[in-house]
């Protein structure tokens, strides 16, 4: 529990955050339909990760391989959307191929702005081969548009299918490298636009001094007073991984705080972004660590809260058990309005092949309930990316393996009463 310098401290709502949605749970029971398959076509992306929804009903995501463009056997990914159509079914259509010349390939997640453009992150690639930071605009007439944005020169797109960019009132655009820095374990940048299209980096800071955190596999989250908060998968005390947060000083610069240092029973190894309430708690995943599973630890739910003396304490809400329970989560939750966290995992579940499951705040507690095993005839398998939730209720994901052609597939769960979860409480 580290104390949070008082010049600085306001108890600031979130202003880019994962979605908070203003529903009451429904889920008991599910029902899974496979809404694309990757692969379909020797052009179509594979490896899904994280998926967004636009207002009307469209989900826009990235392929971490295929495409047009080889970067070894397996293509250098897209990005995609997936619209309903009349009468039922979806349709897909790449929006971009990675991989065409000094291009960026294997993308992370996508974050789209108020006038429909993306903007996102790529693994490696680029001038450089550290991946590039880039913006994608609906062309007139049709098509899609993509610009260079920055070549970062090592580490610059490297996490998780979770990993996406955010962006603040005046345009700038926040991420984070796994590797570069002063100290070679990381750092959290700034792209800043410029007169001329021109855009400018500036490392907010380096990780790796001393017992600091290292090595951020997850984007940052922004409040309204502009205080970023992320996650690494290294460092802290145990050097384990540790949660954070940087807020901008008077006159120029940026001060970070530990917020809390993993020491394995309360989870260890987190990689993925942490999500904000309106009470601005943080919640998030750690890949490994808990109570259960040894000697690693199958991975928890926990949440970061701020006491009236703002001192911020960790609880873990929710230790991941083994099979048949979920087990290594490595992407970022979302809530809706009744407090409900939603999350997958990449292993675990009935089949071993990972799940989406729910943890619910409970009198005296919380309840974790697998709402969906991958692994059956067809379906998918590995879930490296979040899900997103409609506005009844419904989660849509994509899996990096599994479905009909091997390569991953888009899926929609819906509350129903066609399949029992399976409840886990602790």
């Amino acid at each position: 529990m580290q104390p949070k310098p008082p010049s600085t401290r306001l108890r600031a709502v979130p202003v880019i955050f994962a979605a908070a949605l203003f529903l009451t749970s429904a889920w008991a029971t599910d029902h899974e339909t496979v809404l694309y398959n990757f692969g379909t076509n020797g052009n179509d992306g594979g490896g899904g990760t994280s998926l967004i929804r636009d207002a009307a009903g469209n989900l826009y995501g990235t392929t971490s391989n295929g495409g047009i463009y080889p970067c070894g056997i397996f293509g250098c990914g897209t990005v995609f959307e997936l619209s309903p159509v009349a009468g039922g079914g979806w349709t897909e259509a790449v929006l971009h191929n990675f991989g065409d010349g000094t291009d960026g390939a294997q993308p992370n997640g996508l974050m789209m702005d108020a006038a429909g453009n993306f903007y996102g992150v790529t693994g490696s690639g680029g001038l450089y081969g550290g991946g590039i930071a880039y913006e994608l605009s609906p062309s007139q007439g049709g098509g899609w548009t993509e610009s260079v944005l920055y070549n970062f020169s090592r580490g610059g797109g490297y996490g998780n299918g979770s990993y996406s960019l955010i962006k603040d009132a005046a345009g700038n655009l926040y991420g984070t490298m796994f590797y570069g820095g002063t100290y070679g374990e990381g750092m959290v940048f700034q792209l800043s636009p410029n007169e001329g299209g021109e855009w400018t980096e500036t490392v907010l800071h380096s990780f790796g001094n001393g017992s600091d955190a290292a090595y951020p596999e997850a984007g940052v989250i922004m409040d309204t007073a502009g205080n970023l908060y992320g996650t690494t998968y290294g460092g802290g005390v145990n050097r384990i991984g540790a949660v954070f947060e940087l807020s901008p000083r008077q006159g120029g610069g940026w001060t970070e705080t530990i917020l809390h240092s993993f020491n394995g029973s309360d989870g260890s190894g987190p990689w993925a972004s942490l999500i904000m309430d309106a009470a601005g708690n943080l919640y998030g995943t750690t890949e490994q660590g808990g109570a259960y599973c040894p000697p690693f630890g199958c991975g928890t739910v926990f949440e970061m809260s701020l006491d009236a003396g703002d001192d911020w304490t960790e609880t873990v809400l929710y230790s991941f058990d083994n099979l048949p329970d979920a087990e290594l989560p490595v992407s970022s939750l979302i809530r809706d309005g009744a407090g409900n966290l939603y999350g997958t995992t990449s292993e675990g579940g009935e089949n071993d092949d990972g799940t989406v499951f729910e943890v619910s705040p409970r009198q005296g507690g919380w309840k974790e309930s697998v709402l969906h095993s991958f692994g059956n005839v067809n379906d998918g398998s590995v879930v490296f990316g979040s899900v997103v939730m409609d506005r009844a209720g419904d989660l849509y994901g994509t899996t990096l393996n599994g479905g009909a052609y091997y390569s991953g597939l888009a899926f929609e769960l819906t509350p129903s009463s066609i399949r029992p979860g399976l409840s886990v409480p602790h």
